[in-house]
């Protein structure tokens, strides 16, 4: 009977694995990329770009792990979910309101310590942001607010 589930257990692990997500590997500096709203200094996107555009934008690099099932689908679940909340390629879609609520939450998830999640700095320890770079993001984003002046 144990013989019998072990099967069932490793025929549906091996048939999982042709089920696909689609990648999001798309292009992640866009015509409608944050850069073309506000100004965005080097040295701030290449933090982006290290730490947040993997699941907020429209370009993932993946982990070799990411083509096994179900760890895949995971990873994949996270990535949509990051760039319904979130997504630095489509930035300029997003009205002026929502631009600067976007950029207010930037700020306030990096200080609280909530972005890049913790799972996803398991495997990527230079997404991890220093002290320093938080307080680059944080300066960043009330200077580019002030520039939007959202409500005058």
């Amino acid at each position: 009977m144990k013989t019998n589930i072990a099967l069932i257990v490793v025929a549906v692990l091996v048939a999982i694995q042709f089920i696909r997500t689609k990648p999001n590997d798309g292009v992640a500096d866009t015509p409608r990329d944050i850069a073309h709203v506000v100004q965005v200094p080097g040295n701030v996107m290449q933090v982006l770009k290290t730490s947040c555009y993997d699941c907020h934008s429209n370009r993932t690099t993946y982990p070799w792990y990411s083509r096994i099932n179900p760890v895949g689908w995971w990873l994949d679940h996270h990535i949509k979910e990051g760039k319904e909340e979130l997504n630095f390629s489509e930035f300029a879609a997003y009205d002026k309101k929502r631009q600067d609520h976007k950029l207010e939450e930037t700020a306030e998830e990096v200080q609280e310590g909530h972005m890049p999640l913790p799972p996803y700095l398991y495997t990527h320890a230079d997404a991890k942001l220093t002290p320093a770079q938080i307080q680059l993001i944080v300066d960043w984003v009330k200077t580019e607010r002030a520039k939007l002046a959202v409500g005058e």
